[in-house]
């Protein structure tokens, strides 16, 4: 009986040590102690959308940004962190489509993600909503950089990734890292190392943007000065991020130009570039779909080991 005893404690020690293991490593952490130019409004809270099985599918009016953390296993653990934008028009988010299942995706190589809960664009919640979201793209990459000791991760290896509006989101990031939208409390750079770009919107011109984007994130006026400075190909210079992009030709939401045209610009201003463009594939396709796009995952991985970011496959 004793020796039953004690392995039933040995047992149940382990099981929580494992469990406090895995809560710990998933930990969702809040971006700010103070959100930069946050207005109370309780007219404004989160909503959250769960499949059939209460699987968290999406978010709505998220006004507490905040990463969840996903790191690599010790043994495979290569120092790379991704910080991943779910899509979701400015309005939701795609959390686990497009945020949770690709950080599992990225830990399958020993690469560790960050999912990023941004705030969603709004007059009730913020002061200028045209850079809540900058913001929090922002204070990411300074949060992983800055711990990126205690969670043995190269400082110099932390990359963007953004889907859909998320990755209209990433590519402001890596074109406006520098712009100063709110004190920061050290020098810590916001600089992306490279940025992964999946189905993005990068314009707000007319004739390519989404329109959803742009009249949530600039609103229903926006000036011309505002147009120009959210289009994220006119803002890439020689220091912006190298990037992967991957579109569908037959993207009806959001059209293949967007990631033609900041390719495009990344090529003149002599920046590394890879991109993938399938015939076949639409919009939200998360991590591919089935005889269309569905290698695009691996494409990604060749790339991430030709530029240093984990060992050669």
């Amino acid at each position: 009986m004793k020796n039953n005893s004690g392995v039933k404690l040995v047992l149940s020690l382990l099981f929580l040590v494992i469990t406090f293991s895995v809560f710990s490593q998933n930990q969702e952490i809040p971006l700010w102690q103070n959100i930069p130019g946050a207005i109370k409004s309780t007219d404004y809270k989160e909503e959250i959308t769960k499949d059939d099985e209460g699987v968290i599918r999406g978010m709505s009016k998220v006004s507490q940004p905040t990463l969840t953390v996903f790191l690599a296993d010790q043994s495979s653990n290569n120092g790379t962190a991704v910080i991943i934008c779910p899509g979701g028009g400015y309005t939701h988010l795609a959390i686990n489509k497009e945020g949770y299942k690709i950080a599992k995706w990225f830990n399958g190589f020993g690469i560790s993600a960050f999912v990023l809960k941004y705030r969603m664009p709004s007059d009730l919640t913020m002061k200028d909503k045209t850079i809540g979201p900058l913001q929090d793209a922002q204070e990411a990459i300074r949060m992983v950089r800055r711990n990126a000791s205690k969670w043995h991760l190269d400082p110099n290896k932390i990359g963007i990734m953004g889907f859909s509006a998320g990755g209209h989101l990433a590519a402001t990031v890596s074109t406006h890292y520098e712009d100063k939208v709110y004190d920061s409390k050290d020098e810590v750079s916001a600089r992306p190392n490279f940025s992964i770009l999946i189905y993005p919107v990068i314009s707000m011109q007319d004739g390519i943007t989404h329109s959803g984007s742009k009249k949530y994130l600039l609103g229903e006026n926006a000036n011309n000065e505002m147009v120009e400075k959210f289009s994220n190909e006119r803002r890439v210079d020689d220091k912006t991020p190298k990037a992967f992009l991957v579109h569908a030709t037959d993207d009806k939401v959001v059209p293949v130009e967007n990631s033609i045209n900041y390719y495009l610009a990344l090529k003149q201003n002599k920046i590394p570039v890879e991109m993938h463009i399938y015939e076949n594939g639409g919009h939200g396709f998360g991590l591919g779909v089935q005889e269309t796009n569905i290698n695009w995952p691996k494409a990604c991985e060749k790339w991430m080991a030709a530029n240093g970011y984990f060992p050669q496959l």
